[in-house]
């Protein structure tokens, strides 16, 4: 007999990094574009700086996604756990996208939590942790949020592919739901995220199919795919029953 899942207070359709590609990711920009298209839940990437402090970035290193090679020159760090907050607040995050988004800022997590509250709007946040940081990371990034969303009727959801930083969440605010990020199966996968106390397990979504979502809805746990972006693939997961689908397709997906 299927475990009875606790009741899910969150939407189906999650809008990637805050409006997939459209607008310049983990960006305040890119929620709001995420939010106009109709999205009510948005995932987003955290991890720290140097000083502790929880900011938006997907990538190690600040290259791909601001102008730190201009800002800083290019003997600096490129990698942004080492960088402070103070320096990386002066970065444009933008206008690698396109010119419409010059000079957007990294936004801090607390910024972000700030804008969702106001607008009614939930969030995804994956644990992206400096390599060698997992642990601390999640402590801090799950601190962070049970503070920013102490009075809120409906928690973050935490997320990440490392056990560590899930064990790190776990450890500083409990309460908060957790979900183990995988982009290949393994025995066992089901009971690693039941140990690490998560409610969810969020698998690429081709690795989802009949057995694999019995298998997680009989743990009891709640299934979640990414990145999809086709209207192929997105059928298929709905047909399986699918409890969130995480895209950056939020022009193409109607999340109504």
């Amino acid at each position: 007999m299927s475990a009875a899942p606790s009741p899910w207070p969150y939407p189906r359709w999650i809008a990637h990094r805050g409006a997939g590609k459209l607008a310049p990711e983990n960006t305040l920009a890119a929620f709001r574009l995420g939010a106009a298209q109709g999205f009510r839940m948005a995932e987003c990437d955290v991890k720290l700086a140097a000083d502790g402090l929880p900011f938006l970035l997907h990538d190690a290193t600040l290259d791909r996604t601001t102008n730190a090679v201009t800002q800083f020159g290019p003997a600096a760090s490129r990698v942004a756990g080492e960088h402070p907050w103070a320096e990386l607040a002066t970065l444009d995050a933008g206008s690698w996208h396109s010119r419409a988004y010059a000079g957007e800022p990294l936004p801090t997590l607390e910024g972000i939590a700030r804008h969702c509250l106001a607008n009614g709007l939930l969030l995804n946040i994956e644990i992206k942790p400096t390599p060698g940081t997992e642990r601390f990371t999640g402590e801090v990034v799950a601190r962070h949020a049970a503070r920013l969303w102490n009075d809120a009727p409906v928690p973050p959801l935490l997320s990440s592919f490392k056990p560590e930083a899930l064990e790190g969440a776990r450890a500083s605010a409990g309460h908060l739901p957790r979900g183990l990020l995988l982009d290949s199966l393994h025995g066992g996968w089901c009971a690693q995220a039941l140990g690490l106390g998560c409610v969810a397990v969020v698998l690429n979504h081709t690795l989802w199919s009949l057995e694999t979502v019995r298998e997680a809805k009989d743990a009891g746990l709640r299934c979640l795919a990414y990145t999809v972006n086709d209207e192929w693939a997105a059928q298929r997961l709905l047909a399986l029953g699918l409890d969130g689908i995480i895209t950056d397709r939020v022009d193409l997906f109607s999340p109504g």
